[in-house]
């Protein structure tokens, strides 16, 4: 099929897909199924591979995202019901006041993402989130937007992420400028992303039913009697840091030993997320359940009561994941890419280009960076470029993986769903707020890249 034929494809498809959603209310989960079926067959996929693609897209993406959510979920659930966030929260706002609060979470948001995913680190937090919006008397989506917002932005530009590491590989870029490069970025960014989310929330965005009661029912030490039974600050922080420490270590092995090491190989295990959730989970048993007195029972009932919620974050993402699979193995993202490379851009333009157009056609940001420097690494190589270019234009690449996140991202639907937004609500903030921070990422690469 012609690449114009596929790029018409591409963009019917996201155009039908908001249709549904938005003008007539389907489930994101059956019309991303259905608008990824309808693709397959358009774009001439063999009706004999059409199931397996679609199986291949739900269940490489739930391997990934579907244990991570219930263990987050769970761990939230036991620190919420406990009133241990709660307890956090009150405390911080005490110290710090409600005005210092979204500052104070952006910037523990900033740091704590460095060496955790996003989707990860978002769920941990989502709690603590939770129970100082309570504190101050807020929805949820006053001091979450912008810490969902830097914390995509590290997870982008910032090693020891998947998507920038492995770029960096591809266009032989020096990891540790690309560390100094994105952190410096990330850093202004970080403000930025406090005063468009202040522009975003300057109404009040009606949050979903079902966040809305999820959020009522949130128990968040509202009175002196619960704070005084609720654990400590200590433990709390001890539930949240400890997993973020494990994998942190899994990651600086990762990235100073070398493959086969055996000792790389154990650090990997004990730095997996699902590992380090773990180990928080059994903590939470001993820290917070027996202590507090509840029986077996209570604790299986506490954490069987996060799955619920859960249960809808992690079908749509997978749905996410089969929509992607098609629009990849159909060619389209292929075609759309050839398009925007052949234009005549500047090399680093043409790769924030491609990077954002891939990140807005199939989701994900670690394909669309990865993808973008295989595209552009023949360019790089031939080019001349020096080492502290090289790493400019891995960390522009980046940022075109963080603009423009919609209904085909599983981050879009972990965001919006534990924030409270509908899916016209989270266009008009979630996105407008990533596609601003990658475009002001990027000029900010550029203007370096016009000193050196």
């Amino acid at each position: 099929m012609t690449t114009p034929a596929l790029l018409g494809i591409a963009l019917a498809s996201i155009a039908l897909l908001l249709l549904l959603i938005i003008r007539f209310q389907v489930h994101a989960f059956v019309a991303m199924m259905l608008v990824s079926i309808l693709v397959a067959f358009a774009a001439g996929l063999p009706v004999g591979d059409i199931v397996p693609t679609l199986i291949q897209g739900m269940g490489g993406t739930l391997g990934s995202v579907a244990i991570l959510v219930a263990l987050g979920a769970m761990l939230g659930r036991v620190i919420e019901v406990s009133g241990g966030a709660g307890s956090l929260a009150h405390r911080f706002t005490g110290l710090l006041g409600p005005k210092r609060v979204p500052a104070a979470l952006t910037a523990a948001a900033l740091v704590l993402s460095i060496p955790v995913f996003f989707d990860v680190g978002f769920i941990i937090l989502v709690p603590i989130i939770y129970g100082f919006c309570k504190a101050a008397k807020v929805d949820p989506v006053k001091f979450g937007l912008p810490v969902a917002g830097i914390m995509l932005a590290t997870h982008v530009v910032v090693p020891p992420h998947p998507g920038i590491v492995g770029g960096a590989a591809v266009l032989g870029a020096d990891v540790g400028w690309i560390t100094l490069i994105g952190l410096a970025v990330c850093l202004p960014l970080a403000v930025l992303s406090q005063y468009v989310s202040a522009w975003l929330n300057r109404r009040r965005i009606e949050m979903l039913p079902a966040t809305a009661e999820q959020f009522a029912a949130f128990d968040a030490g509202s009175n002196e009697k619960a704070r005084l039974q609720a654990p400590g600050v200590g433990v709390v922080l001890t539930l949240i840091v400890v997993p973020l420490l494990l994998i942190m270590i899994g990651t600086t092995g990762a990235t100073l030993l070398p493959k086969g090491d055996p000792v790389r190989a154990v650090l990997g295990f004990i730095g997996a997320p699902v590992f380090a959730l773990m180990v928080a989970i059994g903590l939470a048993f001993f820290l917070i359940a027996k202590r507090q007195g509840w029986s077996n029972a209570k604790t299986n009932e506490v954490m069987e009561s996060a799955l619920p919620p859960a249960a809808t974050v992690i079908l749509v993402t997978g749905a996410g994941g089969v929509f992607a699979k098609v629009l990849t193995a159909t060619g389209i993202g292929a075609a759309l890419s050839t398009t925007i490379s052949g234009a005549g851009l500047p090399l680093i333009l043409a790769g924030f280009v491609i990077s954002l157009a891939l990140r807005a056609a199939q989701g994900s940001a670690t394909v669309a960076i990865l993808t973008t420097c295989g595209l552009l690494a023949e360019a790089v190589s031939s080019g001349g470029y020096s080492t502290v270019q090289v790493a400019l234009l891995a960390v522009a690449i980046g940022f075109g993986g963080l603009g423009l996140s919609h209904v085909n991202d599983s981050g879009f639907w972990i965001v919006t769903r534990y924030l409270g937004l509908s899916v016209a609500d989270g266009l008009r903030s979630w996105t407008v707020l990533t596609t601003v921070l990658g475009v002001a990422g990027f000029l900010l690469t550029a203007l370096i890249w016009a000193l050196v």
